[in-house]
């Protein structure tokens, strides 16, 4: 019995501060988890640049509403999800993943929470549980799963080598030459492959 764990951004759709740097003019929220391993860290540096703009949820959430998922994501999920249980552990929050489930057919997602106050400044994040990925692959397996993992950043490190078979998806150069050990794949077609093998 498998399910398929796959990180959401970078994987299925584009990385949603990066899109959120680009059109707010602030480069400095171009910093995600591939540049950042400590997520906590992460985030507060993004929280601390938000105020200091007078930006709120809204601003991201009408940014968010204008990105795609990527040219054949969601495709690949529905044929992944035709032979595999498959679960999608992201380090985002719901109020930012909500309208890209929609444009991926809802797929069961497992993610975090952002604290926001009324005048819709994002205050603070609640995350689900620590090293959310991991330990949510390990639940799984602890429940009679055996998991494949796919991600592309350093957060996603600890469920792929916890899998009975993890892989990178369009990682960093850097990423990839550091961990040598996990097969690095650039499309869909051969991240469903592998999967596939994985399962024989």
């Amino acid at each position: 019995m498998y399910i398929t764990c796959l990180d959401l951004e970078g994987v299925l759709v584009p990385e949603i501060w990066i899109a959120f740097a680009e059109a707010s003019g602030i480069p400095e929220l171009r910093k995600t988890t591939r540049d950042e391993p400590d997520y906590d860290k992460l985030m507060r540096y993004r929280l601390a640049i938000l105020k200091e703009h007078g930006l709120g949820l809204k601003e991201i959430q009408d940014v968010i509403a204008k990105i795609d998922p990527m040219p054949g994501a969601k495709a690949f999920l529905d044929e992944l999800r035709s032979f595999t249980q498959v679960i999608i552990i992201s380090d985002t929050f719901t109020q930012f993943a909500a309208p890209l489930m929609a444009k991926l057919g809802y797929p069961t997602i497992f993610c975090n929470e952002l604290v926001v106050a009324e005048n819709g400044e994002v205050t603070g994040f609640k995350m689900r549980c620590e090293k959310s990925k991991l330990t949510t692959v390990k639940a799984l397996q602890s429940i009679g799963f055996q998991t494949i993992a796919s991600g592309d950043s350093f957060n996603d490190l600890g469920m792929i080598e916890a899998s009975k078979a993890g892989f990178l998806f369009r990682s960093t150069e850097q990423i990839k030459k550091d961990y040598p050990q996990y097969p690095a794949y650039e499309t869909y077609d051969e991240l469903m492959a592998a999967i596939r093998g994985a399962m024989d």
